[in-house]
């Protein structure tokens, strides 16, 4: 199924209207200098959606691009914070594989993620290297994915919280 624009401003609109869920990053602009996402960063974000999407997600890139770079516009620090973290597994990569993380094979980067230990972290934004990682990148980018209706058919959530599907959705048996 592919990811639409359409679901990139959805999940945008659940992350900065209202706020990630188990997450703390402000919402509203701060003072702090706007965090610009470049062609680097879209890559990194994209490669590690490859690796936390399911197979069956379609144009990831574009949902990427467009979900990121708007919530590193419109939240300067978490913006401040993402790019600091894609700093970070990039450094990781290159210091075990001499690439960076967009640059490695998908096995690598399963890989890499393991390694770091990315799962077992908590999110924390100010905390070690993987609590970075795990809340800016790994956190934001799977909460996009379960805030859109097509993601969240995808991993069979076909009614998630938010998207009421009437009374038929909630009066049928499982499948």
């Amino acid at each position: 199924m592919e990811l639409t624009r359409r679901d990139a401003l959805t999940a945008l609109s659940a992350a900065v209207g209202g706020g990630l869920a188990g997450c703390s990053a402000p919402s509203v602009d701060s003072g702090t200098e706007p965090a610009e996402l470049d062609g680097h960063g879209v890559d990194t974000l994209a490669a590690l959606a490859a690796v936390l999407y399911p197979n069956e997600a379609e144009n990831v890139r574009g949902f990427v691009k467009e979900y990121a770079s708007e919530r590193v516009r419109r939240s300067p620090d978490h913006g401040s914070g993402v790019v600091d973290a894609i700093r970070v597994l990039d450094d990781y990569t290159e210091t075990i594989y001499g690439e960076r993380f967009a640059d490695l094979s998908l096995a690598q980067r399963r890989e890499a993620l393991q390694e770091m230990p990315i799962a077992t972290a908590d999110p924390v934004p100010d905390g070690t290297d993987q609590q970075r990682v795990r809340y800016y990148l790994v956190n934001d980018l799977l909460y996009a994915f379960y805030a859109t209706p097509t993601g969240a058919e995808l991993a069979g959530l076909e009614n998630p919280p938010g998207y009421p599907g009437g009374t038929t959705s909630y009066q049928r048996g499982p499948r």
